[in-house]
C-alpha cells in the first residue's frame, strides 16, 4: 500500500534527509587514498549514534543477502555497485567509491548515496559518476504533481543512453516513508506517460546507477555485494524526494565538505 504524506510528515522526513545529507558530504571527505572501509563504517556509526539516529540498514534481512545486514553503510568499491559489504580494504589511488545510507529519525526515513573517485581520477570514471548524477537530477525534474511514475524512469533511462551505458531493471528506487523500503519500484528505465500518477504526498527514493560496459549483474559470495557481471567499473547516486503540490522537493541535498574543496585530489566527482 502507498502512503501520501502530509506536509508535516515532509517536513519530519526532511529532519532525517539533511542528517543524511550532512553525513555523506562529510564520509566523502573521510574517503581518501590509505583509508580502510571499516575506518568510514566506524565513522558512520559514531555520527549516527551521537545524533540519536536508527540506521536502516542494521539487521536488514531481505531475501537476498546473507544473514542480517550489520553495518550503517554500503560501501562499494570498482565494480561493485550495489550493497557492498564493508569489510577490511584499505582504498588505492583512483578507486571508485560508491556510499550508500538510510537512516531514521523520529521515525521517519531518509535514504541516499554518492561515487567518487579517491586519488587521481580516470576521465572515464567521472563521466560515469557523471551520468548518474545527471540522470538523477533528470528523474527528479520529472517527478511533477500530475505526471506519471513511467515519467521518472524514462528520464533517467534516456541519459544513461545518452552516455552510451545500459540499465539494469533488477534494481531501482523504491518508495520511502516510515520504513526504508516501501512501495512503488521506482525503475531506472521505462515509459513516459506510464505507470501510477503521481500525486502529492508520494515519497520516493530515485537511484540511478549504472555500469560502465553492461547491464548484468552477480553476487559476491557474501550474498550482499552486486558486482557488474564484467567486472567494468559502476557508479551509483541517490536522493529521497518528495512529490509537493509545488513541484518535487529534495529531502537529501547535500554540499561538499569544506576539506574536501581544500583538498581537490583528495577526491574527485561531479556536483551534487
Amino acid at each position: 500500500m502507498i502512503e501520501l504524506k502530509s506536509a508535516e510528515e515532509i517536513g519530519r522526513m526532511a529532519v532525517a534527509g539533511q542528517f543524511v545529507g550532512e553525513l555523506l558530504a562529510e564520509l566523502s571527505g573521510v574517503a581518501a587514498v590509505g583509508v580502510n572501509l571499516m575506518d568510514i563504517e566506524q565513522h558512520a556509526r559514531r555520527r549516527i549514534a551521537e545524533r540519536g539516529a536508527e540506521s536502516c540498514y542494521w539487521d536488514y534481512a531481505p531475501s537476498f543477502g546473507r544473514g542480517p545486514f550489520r553495518n550503517v553503510l554500503c560501501l562499494s568499491v570498482n565494480d561493485a555497485v550495489l550493497h557492498g559489504l564493508p569489510h577490511d580494504y584499505v582504498l588505492r589511488d583512483g578507486d571508485l567509491l560508491s556510499i550508500d545510507m538510510a537512516v531514521g529519525i523520529g521515525g521517519w526515513v531518509a535514504d541516499s548515496a554518492l561515487s567518487i573517485v579517491v586519488g587521481a581520477p580516470d576521465p572515464a570514471d567521472l563521466r560515469l559518476i557523471e551520468a548518474t548524477e545527471v540522470a538523477l537530477e533528470a528523474g527528479i525534474a520529472a517527478a511533477r504533481p500530475g505526471g506519471r511514475l513511467g515519467d521518472i524512469s524514462a528520464a533517467i533511462g534516456e541519459v544513461a543512453h545518452s552516455y552510451g551505458y545500459g540499465v539494469n531493471g533488477e534494481f531501482g528506487g523504491h518508495g520511502i516513508g516510515r520504513t526504508m523500503h516501501e512501495a512503488p519500484h521506482v525503475a531506472n528505465s521505462g515509459r513516459a506517460g506510464r505507470g501510477m500518477r503521481l500525486d502529492p504526498g508520494l515519497t520516493i527514493a530515485i537511484e540511478p546507477w549504472f555500469c560502465r560496459t553492461t547491464d548484468k549483474i552477480k553476487f559476491d559470495p557474501d550474498g550482499w555485494t552486486i558486482r557488474s557481471a564484467d567486472g567494468s567499473r559502476t557508479a551509483h547516486s541517490e536522493h529521497t524526494v518528495a512529490i509537493t503540490p509545488a513541484g518535487p522537493e529534495v529531502l537529501t541535498r547535500r554540499h561538499k565538505t569544506a576539506d574536501a574543496d581544500a583538498d581537490p585530489a583528495r577526491n574527485q566527482t561531479a556536483a551534487s
